[in-house]
């Protein structure tokens, strides 16, 4: 997490409010007015500032809670942070439906006043006008594929004569090592089959690692996380071909559909968000 621009610590400093940037879209001649129920994550009124043909919706946020030390500090508490996450990604909703395309920007990226957004404006103005170019009437879907658990294979009997010898042992397990190994590939190329799919649909995809955190929301073994930038006008045959792969699955095969998003992962934040001087 970094600020758009050095902010100063001190007194005067911790006093003032910082200006914190959400997204940042074209400047379409026409105020756009965010309604007064879009608060952002301090649960300040957000608004627009205009600069080189782009808009950016803004809030005035306190100091001592966005600087770059309080920050520091802030990133430790997972309450604030998620609050502070829930703000941010409420304004960036309320930009997308606002304007034809919006870029979000990182989490915190602040300034001290409309000159420092303004140079950020200045700065980024080749590579924001780039990346709306290639994201308007683009949405972002996430899909992810799980395979349940697989159940536990009951112990076979003891034999007659007693108990099993250590040869008998071994071929056991080995043979439970080669079943799981075939069932594993099974998914593997069932998850395959849904992401080539799903691909062909899209004009980009991002992949991400697999979830497979004991924290994850969903249990099972997380075989397919991926991001797919979607045309607008393809929504409909991409959210419906989900809904067929999902009818069609194996038993304990899941497939989960979020969205639609913004782009965030198809936005490349380096040159997009310089940082004001």
């Amino acid at each position: 997490m970094t600020t758009g621009e050095p902010v100063v610590g001190g007194e005067s400093a911790a006093k003032a409010d910082l200006l914190y940037a959400y997204a940042v879209a074209r400047d379409t001649g026409t105020a756009r007015n965010v309604p007064d129920t879009v608060t952002g994550v301090a649960g300040e009124p957000v608004r627009e500032v205009c600069h080189e043909g782009f808009a950016a919706l803004v809030g005035r946020v306190p100091a001592a809670d966005f600087e770059e030390d309080a920050l520091r500090e802030r990133l430790e508490d997972l309450t604030w942070l998620e609050r502070v996450a829930r703000g941010h990604q409420r304004v960036v909703d309320a930009a997308v439906s606002l304007f034809p395309c919006a870029l979000p920007l990182r989490l915190a990226t602040v300034y001290h006043d409309e000159d420092g957004l303004r140079r950020m404006l200045t700065a980024g103005r080749e590579a924001f006008g780039t990346a709306l170019d290639r994201l308007e009437g683009r949405v972002e879907w996430g899909v992810t594929v799980y395979a349940a658990p697989a159940p536990a294979a009951p112990a076979p009997p003891p034999k007659p004569s007693g108990p099993p010898s250590g040869r008998d042992y071994l071929r056991r397990r080995g043979a439970e090592r080669r079943a799981a190994e075939t069932g594993a590939r099974q998914e593997a190329r069932r998850a395959e089959a849904v992401h080539e799919t799903l691909a062909a649909l899209a004009e980009a995809v991002r992949l991400y690692p697999p979830q497979n955190s004991p924290l994850a929301a969903h249990p099972g073994r997380n075989l397919l996380n991926a991001a797919y930038l979607v045309p607008r006008d393809r929504a409909e045959e991409f959210t419906r071909t989900v809904s067929a792969l999902t009818d069609r699955a194996a038993d304990g095969f899941r497939i989960r559909l979020t969205g639609p998003w913004a782009p965030y992962s198809f936005v490349t934040h380096d040159p997009c968000v310089p940082d004001a001087p």
